[in-house]
């Protein structure tokens, strides 16, 4: 019965992936962009992604703590309708070219963000320890189909967006509020019976015990790696417009990125739970490390060798966070787990937020290439802590 739960539990939620997916894609093609548009400076070209990734922080805690009380369906419906919401309002801040109500609902639309990534933790509410991996997996890897379609729909609804006299820029987020609406609705509809509810009447549930430093070694692993993806992914866009190149090539860069960010999940969650998930964490500060010198090398004209760049960057980010998830879950009791779950992508979050404000700071005082071999360095962090750090929690896998 459970194992059939879980499955249907993980089809309900991959199905909603496919959805915010799109939306999630979408902010991250054109944000920056549209932010220099609108502000007429790129050293704030960063603001979006800092102010959707704040947002996204705080509906992060938000969205945990109304799983823990009322269950996983209640939580992501909430954070998806805030996050159609945020997208509309970009569109209609855009529209009447009004600054103050853009970053307002910046903010807002972050929470459609949040709420992608904390689906992932209802992927392993059912799940057996030694399958945790496989399952956040799951959920990832439906998130390529619609992140990988979003960016490549940019120049469509940017068109569409022109033809009502609405900035091209602001197109994207019409798609947004419409993929984050479709994602809660499916997610209200489907999610019966919450797997966090079922997940406590276990007799024995599939929550693990409690590790402090378990915790520490996967939140330390995602703040890291978000933090160097956020940055150099978010200057990337400015970095191509600013050498001629059109929103075409960067949504095809973009989309290599985001699908190297999810559609690699079946392996990262194999390899979680076969090889280990200190191993694996290891394995992200390794590949961002190799991101960053990528990107900070390569010609300026070169189309390939950035989209390389950037699908290093997001497998990166793939390993740390498949790796992270997994060892919270192992190490968060059922009691308490949705709360932990959630106040850990809050640090997340806000790693994210300082990475992407930090960038446009850095790329105008300094460069590109700074940005990115910085980054890269600062990702080996990850190995010397999870390191030490895992061996006290005795990990599984």
């Amino acid at each position: 019965m459970n194992d059939r739960l879980q499955q249907r539990t993980l089809s309900v939620v991959m199905a909603s992936q496919v959805f915010s997916g799109a939306g999630l894609a979408v902010g991250i093609t054109v944000g920056a962009l549209l932010a220099e548009e609108m502000l007429g400076t790129s050293s704030l070209s960063g603001l979006p992604s800092a102010l959707f990734t704040a947002g996204s922080a705080g509906a992060a805690l938000g969205v945990g703590r109304l799983s823990q009380r009322l269950g996983r369906r209640a939580g992501l419906t909430a954070g998806y309708a805030a996050g159609a919401t945020g997208g509309a309002g970009i569109v209609a801040a855009a529209a009447l070219d009004n600054v103050v109500l853009l970053l307002l609902f910046l903010l807002v639309y972050g929470a459609g963000a949040a709420t992608n990534l904390q689906a992932r933790y209802a992927g392993t509410d059912l799940a057996a320890p030694d399958r945790r991996g496989r399952a956040v997996s799951s959920v990832l890897f439906a998130t390529t189909f619609g992140a990988v379609i979003g960016p490549n729909l940019v120049a469509v609804t940017g068109r569409a967006a022109s033809h009502f006299g609405i900035p091209a820029l602001a197109g994207p987020f019409g798609l947004a509020a419409i993929a984050y609406g479709l994602a809660g609705t499916i997610v209200f509809v489907l999610l019966r019976p919450d797997p966090l509810t079922v997940s406590r009447t276990l007799s024995a549930p599939a929550g693990g015990r409690s590790s402090p430093a378990g915790v520490a070694a996967g939140a330390v692993t995602m703040v890291l790696t978000q933090l160097v993806m956020v940055a150099v992914m978010t200057m990337t866009p400015v970095h191509m417009r600013a050498h001629g190149h059109d929103l075409a090539a960067t949504g095809l860069v973009i989309a290599v990125h985001v699908a190297a960010m999810y559609l690699p999940s079946p392996i990262t969650g194999l390899l979680v739970d076969r090889v280990g998930r200190v191993p694996v964490a290891v394995a992200s500060g390794i590949t961002l490390l190799l991101a960053g010198a990528v990107s900070a090398t390569a010609p300026v004209d070169s189309v390939p060798l950035l989209a390389l760049a950037l699908a290093l960057l997001g497998l990166g980010w793939n390993l740390g966070l498949v790796a992270g998830t997994a060892m919270i879950t192992d190490s968060a009791p059922v009691e308490t787990r949705a709360r932990t779950q959630g106040t850990v992508d809050l640090c997340v979050a806000l790693a994210g937020a300082g990475g992407g404000i930090a960038s446009g700071f850095v790329l105008t005082a300094t460069s590109y290439a700074t940005l990115s071999i910085t980054g890269g360095l600062l990702a080996l962090a990850v190995i010397p802590f999870v390191v030490t750090t895992a061996r006290r929690a005795s990990l599984p896998g």
